[in-house]
């Protein structure tokens, strides 16, 4: 079995190879086949060179990819899927928030499971930004009651799948816009009946830089998704009939 770490990157020179020396540390410790592609959005900060440098000391296992005309996150996770080769993808952000610790254990359900998530809002997880929480704890219960999810953590993005259960999925539809793509993989992958395992996480402060994240276009864009979910044809969503 391989698996492919999927990192999204924009303005991340501060945390990004400190990331990859945590993942490898603990992909090592479990003797893992694994690759780490770095999907930088040809930030102006650097962050693709930093990691270029940190690839010519040895790093085999590493591959950035610059993406000089598209933007966005949610785009970039697909094009990463695309250019992965693994049998399992792990998803996780380059800010600190989504520990590598975890990424062993997650691997590990996936036996049992067809996703596995972090979640702050099981027993065990959280965050160190208690306003960012109680925040995220609000909207997410929103989510769950119009969509009717049991995942308690809908706005994660931290995530490890089976390749093959996500590539049967609508990648293109999922896949746009920002952080909302989550909503759109967890409510479809709900229709589509996988198995959903929520692992709890604690999210400590950004250690460098700043977060790319914007209040009010997110509330628009989220809010918007879940509307667009709640009334769409829900036919459209379930597995086809082979």
């Amino acid at each position: 079995m391989k698996i492919s770490l999927i990192l999204p990157t924009y303005n991340e020179r501060g945390n990004v190879v400190d990331l990859i020396k945590a993942i490898e540390k603990n992909m090592e410790q479990e003797n893992w086949d694994y690759e780490i592609l770095v999907i930088d959005d040809n930030s102006p900060d650097g962050t693709a060179e930093i990691v270029r440098e940190y690839q010519l000391e040895g790093t085999s296992n590493l591959n950035c990819l610059v993406r000089e005309n598209d933007r966005g996150l949610a785009t970039a996770i697909k094009f990463g899927i695309q250019q992965s080769n693994g049998e399992v993808i792990v998803v996780m952000d380059t800010d600190f928030n989504h520990d590598p610790v975890m990424i062993p254990q997650m691997v590990k359900f996936l036996e049992y499971y067809d996703m596995v998530i972090g979640s702050r809002f099981v027993v065990g997880g959280g965050m160190e930004d208690w306003r960012r929480y109680f925040n995220s704890l609000m909207y997410n219960l929103f989510v769950r009651l119009l969509l009717r999810l049991q995942v308690q953590d809908n706005l994660s993005g931290f995530f490890a799948a089976k390749r093959e259960k996500i590539h049967s999925l609508d990648t293109d539809y999922i896949f746009r816009g920002y952080g909302e793509y989550f909503i759109r993989l967890l409510y479809i992958s709900r229709r589509r009946k996988y198995k959903v395992l929520e692992v709890p996480v604690f999210y400590i402060l950004r250690r460098h830089g700043q977060s790319k994240s914007r209040f009010l276009s997110m509330l628009y864009g989220y809010t918007k998704c879940v509307l667009g979910l709640k009334f769409s044809n829900k036919e459209r969503f379930k597995a086809p009939n082979i």
